[in-house]
């Protein structure tokens, strides 16, 4: 099988016993937590079959990277086979393809959140550049909430011309800039559309810009500039959720 990696926190390893218990290869737990949550999991656990290993507060910490949220679990688990590359992710796709790109965001948390949200809104992968972007760590997993279990995550080499192979497939690229002129309800996200999020503060790079068919801002009625680059992940995934609601429900 594939490579292990580490899950913690009850949102991660749970969502993947229910994704593929068969996957999990140990869980590692607290056995000085007593309390029902932990009863409750460990008991799921057992039921499906999955090894557990009761293991010191230090053993804890040191797996989960010197974190301590992980709130006394522990997984150690295989690589669940989701789409590995834009190919194979095209191939994949049943429906209207829905995808969040990101560029140039660094920060795991804000990794996970998006992934989060992805899965939330349906959507069918998130993609960002190789170089210049978090990883798919222990963090961005605790942060995704089991979401990174479902929701592809695509690096690529070149951005730029992963977003020309997303066009030459048929799906419209929409990039959000606080500074265009088309608002995000006034965009059309009904058909197959890829997101596009550049970091909080600097936003999408040039290039990437220009490669874009279409450009949006989200209306902002307060004080603040920017939203955090998950919260504007959702608001604009959840618009075009609303919008295929919409067309649906006059077809």
């Amino acid at each position: 099988m594939s490579r292990l990696k580490v899950l913690y926190g009850f949102h991660a390893v749970t969502a993947r016993l229910r994704a593929d218990a068969s996957s999990i290869e140990e869980v590692l737990y607290n056995p000085t937590r007593k309390d029902r949550r932990m009863q409750d999991f460990l008991r799921s656990a057992k039921d499906a079959g999955v090894r557990l290993i009761a293991a010191d507060e230090s053993r804890l910490w040191g797996l989960a990277g010197n974190i301590q949220q992980h709130q006394g679990v522990v997984a150690r688990a295989h690589d669940l086979p989701l789409a590995q590359n834009l190919a194979e992710l095209l191939d994949g796709i049943s429906g209207t393809p829905l995808l969040l790109v990101l560029d140039g965001v660094t920060d795991p948390h804000n990794l996970g959140g998006c992934l989060r949200v992805a899965d939330a809104a349906g959507a069918h992968a998130v993609i960002a550049p190789r170089d210049c972007s978090a990883g798919l760590n222990a963090t961005a997993a605790k942060v995704a909430s089991g979401a990174a279990e479902s929701v592809p995550y695509i690096t690529v080499t070149n951005l730029a011309r992963a977003l020309r192979e997303l066009k030459d497939a048929g799906v419209w690229v929409i990039g959000t800039a606080g500074e265009a002129t088309a608002s995000l309800y006034e965009t059309r996200l009904d058909g197959p559309v890829a997101i596009v999020v550049g970091a909080e503060g600097e936003g999408m790079r040039r290039l990437t810009r220009e490669t874009c068919d279409e450009i949006m801002n989200i209306p902002m009625a307060g004080a603040v500039e920017s939203l955090n680059v998950s919260v504007a992940s959702g608001v604009c995934l959840f618009e075009a959720v609303r919008q295929r609601a919409a067309k649906k429900s006059v077809t």
